[in-house]
């Protein structure tokens, strides 16, 4: 699956803000907090997955973002939007007050309500959801949005989006309406835990709690104390649990091992690395160089002196990561049109969740008005 990206620093400086402005134009407004003659960096990537659901990453200049009640009647996109901040920090004004997000938070926030955010120079990535495609847990979404996903549960969720977003690029598009539904549970489960939900989503919540515990493992190849309890302590999870998650993958002590043995791997196949295996070895914490030219024969079927070699005479320098290509596309409100409107809609069919209850004839609306002055205006259905 290919991204959509839109770039400003492929224009001139003096037409970069402009340029970022009409590609969010009719649905956001942006403003900038330097001059525009300086220039305004930002960077957007949007993997439309399935008609409601799309994910987004962005880097972007500090600036303020504005979803204003004039934008909702002109563009009555109504999605729920799950962000998560990765770097930089985000002051929301939503109808029910403001919040403060901190790097490494989530939080959820609607296209459907009137919302105002003041954003350090940031980055982040954004899972929308349509409330056509997923109204069968509207209630839920509406009760948490406006707020910090601050819970255990919560921060898996924003787990999970990174992960989607690093597989993305591998998905086939025959599989995205499976994801859809998977993702429904996943939110379901995280913004409103029971039991039952979190029991049908525990799969997808562990793939965003293993993705934290690869991240630490890589962070920490070069350091002898990495195990259970410098793990634990690092991903913020019980040794039962870490333990339990990756019973999978042969235990904690393998997991670690596997991944040095695969930096090992990608040193010796870099003709531009120059350590010798003995070094290598000592960097990744094995004891010696027999013990860890037995353990990487184990793993790929030959010596770290012959993989080096193998490469050396094939010249193979280490694979670069894919970027993808460009496409065109006029504005970020296009991608959320569906590809079986023949008119101006924004809706979708909806996902039915297998096993969860039918909550058709429940009126469900684009969610709280606790304020007139910043009360989301009526829903238009196309």
């Amino acid at each position: 699956m290919t991204p959509v990206v839109f770039a400003t620093q492929r224009l001139p400086v003096r037409d970069q803000y402009e340029g970022w402005r009409a590609w969010n134009l009719p649905l956001l407004d942006v403003t900038p907090c330097h001059p525009v003659s300086e220039g305004f960096q930002a960077e957007g990537r949007i993997w439309k997955i399935d008609d409601g659901l799309l994910l987004a990453q962005s880097a972007v200049a500090k600036s303020r973002m504005l979803r204003s009640r004039r934008q909702i009647r002109h563009l009555p996109a109504d999605h729920w939007v799950v962000t998560r901040v990765l770097h930089g920090t985000i002051s929301v004004e939503t109808p029910t007050g403001t919040i403060e997000v901190q790097e490494g938070q989530s939080y959820i926030w609607s296209l459907g309500q009137v919302s105002s955010s003041m954003r350090s120079k940031f980055r982040r990535i954004d899972l929308l959801l349509s409330r056509d495609t997923f109204r069968d847990i509207a209630p839920l979404l509406d009760a948490t949005t406006g707020s910090v996903l601050d819970t255990p549960l919560g921060r898996s969720l924003g787990d999970f989006l990174l992960t989607l977003q690093e597989r993305l690029p591998l998905l086939p598009d025959v599989d995205a309406p499976y994801l859809t539904v998977a993702v429904g549970k996943l939110v379901a489960a995280c913004v409103a835990p029971s039991a039952t939900r979190a029991g049908a989503a525990r799969v997808f919540i562990d793939v965003g709690r293993l993705e934290r515990v690869r991240q630490a493992v890589r962070a920490h190849l070069q350091s002898p104390l990495l195990g259970p309890h410098m793990l634990c302590r690092q991903v913020g999870m019980s040794r039962s649990n870490l333990y339990r998650l990756l019973e999978s993958e042969g235990g904690v002590t393998s997991y670690i091992q596997r991944h040095r043995l695969l930096e090992a791997s990608v040193r010796l196949s870099d003709i531009r690395n120059t350590q010798s295996i003995t070094a290598i070895a000592h960097d990744l914490c094995f004891t010696d160089s027999s013990s860890f030219s037995r353990a990487f024969r184990a793993m790929f079927g030959v010596s770290p002196g012959d993989m080096r070699i193998a490469f050396a005479k094939q010249g193979i320098a280490p694979p670069m990561r894919q970027v993808c290509q460009m496409q065109a596309c006029t504005k970020f409100s296009d991608l959320l049109r569906t590809h079986s409107s023949t008119t101006d809609s924004l809706t979708a069919k909806p996902i039915r969740v297998p096993g969860w209850p039918d909550e058709e004839g429940v009126t469900v609306g684009t969610g709280r008005v606790p304020a007139a002055d910043m009360a989301p205006a009526p829903r238009q259905d196309a």
